[in-house]
């Protein structure tokens, strides 16, 4: 299989993006905190897979994508999407599991809520394990959280304080896209790949789908499944999101990106980037020399990076410098093309398109 394999660089300069609530203990009943990893006795403030696919849902959702999002229902305590990824993107991309209650009561109260018309019939639980996967974002080098005092003083009598965390790091994610995947909607009796029920094959074979019967999975032409990856890395490209943006506004598109279409999901490029003493970003050039040599087969497309200017302009620079050298390029012939990251994401969805790309999908 063909994954496209990639790592990625958020400057949270001041920020408080992912927040665990009230602190126990603190001088004021409403102080917040920041998600932290303690190991070591340090602290890596961090935001959680689940944080950054909801961002990325959202920045694609509403901006200018042609993105079709599914509509999410609720059952009491439980709440799903319409997990129809024939019909729905994200239910394609991002995976869904569907279990709908069958007793009586809970089928009459689906049955009475109108604002389920339109609803894909569900006829046996269906699940399918995500194409994309994303990291948790964790800081590159420890710290300690900076608590920030305020009140709220536009009333009359005594003001009322509260307090939050906040920090200044570099964030760090990777992420991974199963190409095959997307796409392709599998119906074996298997927790991850019972993607289609009864209702969604009929749904499979009444739009014509490519029936891959060897396969037990319907996949769609190939011009969707474009359309769809197209949107995912215009979106990724300009991501939006994050808490506490108010106070300390945080632009969480990627500062630094690495990316290229490889065999298999093992991620190549995870050391590529670590810290200085100082807690600063720095590319390791050994690491990324090794990763071209060692994976020199597997690496199918020329590396993009994308690496804005202004941005760790020294490590910039010692980048610019190894990208003229030989090691800078795989033994097949892949080299590194460099640029803005909004520019690389766009690059690399040209080369997808390319009609001798096409491999890449199979």
């Amino acid at each position: 299989m063909t994954y496209v394999t990639g790592l990625f660089l958020i400057d949270a300069n001041a920020s408080a993006l992912n927040n665990l609530g009230s602190i126990e203990g603190e001088r004021y009943d409403n102080s917040t905190g920041v998600k932290v990893i303690r190991a070591n006795n340090s602290f890596y403030p961090y935001v959680s897979a689940q944080s950054f696919r909801y961002w990325l849902r959202q920045t694609l959702q509403q901006g200018d994508f042609g993105w079709k999002a599914a509509p999410i229902y609720r059952e009491e305590k439980i709440a799903y999407t319409d997990a129809n990824p024939i019909e729905w993107w994200d239910d394609d991309i991002f995976g869904y599991m569907r279990a709908p209650s069958k007793k009586e009561s809970a089928k009459a109260k689906r049955d009475a809520d109108t604002s389920r018309d339109g609803e894909t019939e569900t006829t046996d639980t269906i699940t399918r394990a995500s194409p994309f996967r994303v990291s948790t974002l964790v800081s590159i080098a420890p710290l300690r959280p900076t608590t920030d005092f305020g009140v709220m003083s536009r009333h009359e009598g005594d003001p009322v304080p509260h307090e939050h965390q906040f920090y200044h790091t570099t964030l760090q994610g990777l992420f991974s896209l199963n190409l095959k995947a997307t796409g392709t909607f599998w119906y074996k009796k298997k927790t991850g790949f019972r993607n289609l029920d009864d209702i969604r094959i009929g749904i499979a074979k009444e739009k014509k789908l490519e029936d891959l019967k060897e396969e037990k999975a319907y996949r769609l032409p190939k011009e969707q499944r474009l359309q769809r990856l197209t949107a995912l890395f215009q979106g990724m490209a300009q991501l939006e999101g994050g808490a506490k943006q108010a106070l300390h506004y945080t632009d969480v598109s990627p500062v630094v990106v690495i990316m290229a279409v490889t065999k298999g999901g093992n991620h190549i490029f995870s050391h590529a980037i670590n810290a200085t003493s100082d807690g600063l970003p720095r590319i390791n050039l050994e690491a990324l020399k090794e990763a071209l040599r060692v994976f020199n087969e597997e690496i199918l497309s020329d590396i993009f990076i994308g690496w804005v200017k202004g941005y760790a302009e020294e490590e910039r620079a010692r980048l610019d410098a190894f990208i003229e050298t030989p090691e800078a390029r795989t033994d097949s012939g892949k080299t590194i093309r460099i640029g803005h990251p909004r520019e690389s994401f766009l690059t690399f969805i040209d080369e997808m398109n390319m009609s001798n790309n096409a491999s890449w999908l199979e």
